[in-house]
């Protein structure tokens, strides 16, 4: 690499060379599509602009080159409509969604499984088969069928995915949440969806504490009609629980592997009802498509994320968190899976660290709030003696990767390729994620996705590059939701992303971006969070990225609040252990955010809090703050991971008067 830079430049943290797989699976698709006439020069820049032009060449292509299993082999991709939403997909192909995940059935470890107080087991693909076919029988003679749901108040172990993959071999709707999200949070997600069968959850263990979880289940769904067959799980207590009694109520054949029947399903029938996160309201009910949901998920796995054949992929995640369901499509690329249940910071920051060395781990996933906490703890070093030999690459999503969190992965882990990802439970993938051909530089989302036609629109709903603007999608994509449950005439999908250009059918995501010279996508924070001080926008994650950066600030939040005829910003300000608020640590943060972004970036009011609060998916809530300082109720407190430290901000609301 050339080491001299020109004035306003900047150098690569990492370049795809080293021990990454000699030919990544970027490059061989890239080497396919010029070896097919499609384009001209094998660029990056060339296959992008191709995947968005033409649209029916690049997802039928795709769809050959992941390798979709089809029952039913289409004869065209992609049909357009007179709108985004009418747009069709491989109309005349069939498929089973289990049938592409489920691994051969050998001897080949699968799925690995660690959880607190629990041994660390193992699934074959052999015994993964067995256990989804004893599961789908078991379904099938409860009653259910093709377009049903069935739903899981599960943690993230191989439960889970066993029941997730039975629901699918027989045509049924999967839907989950995590068992932390307490009654009324389950009860407003399972409620609206009427599931034939739940799968919950006995008990589990977390930061080394028992917590029971069954009777809040039960619960939650005593008062639905008709009420679902309720099965507990327990994990401490395999093959002999309600789960493995359940799954051994229909004798099957004992010739092995047993037989699964898989329901032949269409591309757009319906796969998972996803929940958003509730937090201004009841969870919306997102509906995804069967060959959708795993077509963008191979896209994003296997090309961008080079997981393969080989590979072992964890992600720190819960069953309520669409992460869960991106991390169990590694099955379909070939990848095996370690699932992780429990406190990432019981005993300590390392336990997750010593996971991935343990076990081999390829691929780890997690999020910008664990590499924080790692960052701020003392003498901590996550690679010790240089054990994590087969770390590849480190994915992060949830809220924005700042700039010093880029700084500690790769003062740790040189070789590693970081890749930020950015999408969402409504697009279950990603519109811009990581990319093992190019460059990573600091702060910077590295591409946008493959066949996503992202751009970001200034006031004018003009395209822009190098301004911060609106993150928008101007043509269809696979994984856009088959629509809302109980939302036949399509009405509350078009209004949550479609109507706010009014005539201009694109998808409005409601994210604050700017594309950089490089090519890649620095996020600014959610656009309904967006602060106006004089009229100037400013994303939330600007001032985030300035003061954290600080080595007595551990977290940060900012809203807007109207003062007068204008409003102004609040910084409220969690410091790291030890550290007692004064004015000069106040000056030292003005001062800070100052030189490191404009006059106007500087907070008008900067307060100390014990914590900030966070959805159960890891990202900051700058509204529910926003509601608590204007004296308004937050309605879904369920949605929170540590609602209880909003009390702080409801005592600080008289210091915030206008």
């Amino acid at each position: 690499m050339d080491e001299t830079l020109s004035a306003g430049e900047t150098r690569p943290l990492w370049e795809p060379r080293g021990r990454r797989r000699q030919t990544p699976a970027m490059q061989n698709f890239l080497e396919r599509v010029y070896s097919d006439g499609h384009i001209n020069n094998k660029r990056w820049d060339d296959l992008y602009k191709w995947s968005i032009h033409e649209t029916n060449d690049f997802w039928h292509l795709l769809s050959k080159f992941v390798g979709i299993k089809w029952r039913r082999t289409p004869t065209r991709a992609f049909e357009p409509g007179d709108t985004m939403r009418s747009s069709r997909w491989f109309s005349d192909g069939t498929l089973n969604f289990a049938e592409n995940l489920l691994p051969p059935p050998d001897g080949r470890v699968v799925l690995i499984s660690i959880a607190e107080g629990v041994p660390i087991t193992e699934w074959t693909g052999l015994k993964l088969w067995n256990d989804v076919a004893r599961c789908a029988a078991a379904l099938e003679l409860a009653g259910v069928q093709p377009g049903d749901r069935v739903a899981g108040v599960l943690i993230n172990g191989p439960e889970a995915i066993i029941c997730m993959l039975a629901t699918a071999a027989i045509g049924a709707i999967w839907s989950s949440c995590s068992p932390d999200f307490g009654v009324q949070g389950i009860r407003d997600r399972l409620s609206q969806v009427n599931p034939k069968v739940v799968f919950s959850t006995a008990s589990y263990n977390y930061a080394g504490k028992r917590v029971q979880n069954l009777a809040q289940t039960e619960e939650a769904v005593a008062g639905m009609s008709p009420k679902p067959r309720l099965v507990a799980v327990d994990h401490f207590n395999r093959g002999q629980d309600d789960f493995a009694k359940f799954c051994h109520s229909m004798s099957l054949s004992g010739q092995e592997p047993l037989v699964i029947r898989f329901a032949e399903r269409k591309f757009s029938d319906p796969q998972y009802i996803m929940f958003s996160s509730g937090t201004t309201g009841l969870p919306k009910c997102i509906v995804h498509g069967v060959g959708g949901t795993l077509l963008q998920h191979k896209k994003e796995l296997f090309l961008h994320s080079d997981l393969g054949p080989g590979d072992r992929l964890m992600f720190f995640t819960t069953c309520g968190w669409m992460m869960w369901n991106w991390m169990v499509s590694g099955l379909a690329v070939g990848a095996s899976l370690v699932t992780f249940d429990g406190s990432p910071v019981h005993p300590n920051p390392a336990v997750l660290w010593d996971v991935c060395r343990l076990q081999h781990v390829t691929h780890f996933g997690t999020s910008p709030k664990f590499i924080s906490v790692c960052l701020g703890a003392p003498a901590f070093d996550p690679n010790v003696n240089g054990e994590l030999e087969d770390l590849r690459t480190i994915l992060s999503t949830g809220s924005p990767l700042l700039p010093a969190h880029y700084d500690w992965v790769y003062q740790n882990f040189p070789d590693v390729h970081l890749a930020s990802i950015s999408g969402g439970t409504d697009i279950i993938g990603c519109f811009m994620l990581g990319n093992p051909i190019l460059p990573v530089y600091s702060g910077e989302i590295q591409s946008p996705g493959l066949g996503m036609a992202i751009e970001s629109w200034d006031e004018n709903q003009n395209p822009v590059q190098n301004k911060k603007g609106e993150l928008v999608c101007v043509k269809p994509f696979v994984s856009m939701p088959v629509g809302f449950w109980n939302d036949s005439s399509g009405e509350r999908y078009r209004k949550a992303y479609f109507d706010h250009y009014g005539s201009k059918d694109v998808w409005r995501h409601g994210d604050f971006i700017e594309f950089t010279d490089h090519g890649g996508i620095v996020v600014y924070g959610r656009s309904d969070a967006t602060l106006n001080p004089g009229g100037v926008r400013i994303g939330t994650s600007e001032i985030y990225r300035a003061a954290e950066s600080l080595p007595f600030v551990s977290d940060s939040l900012a809203i807007g609040q109207d003062y007068g005829d204008d409003s102004r910003v609040v910084l409220f300000v969690k410091l790291r252990d030890g550290v007692t608020w004064s004015e000069e640590i106040e000056r030292r943060l003005r001062s800070h955010i100052r030189a490191e972004l404009t006059p106007r970036h500087v907070p008008a009011v900067i307060l100390p809090v014990k914590d900030i609060p966070y959805t159960r998916s890891g990202k900051k809530v700058e509204l529910a703050v926003s509601k608590v300082i204007r004296g308004e109720e937050v309605s879904n407190k369920d949605a929170l991971s540590n609602p209880e430290c909003l009390l702080d901000y409801e005592a600080l609301k008289g210091l915030l008067k206008t």
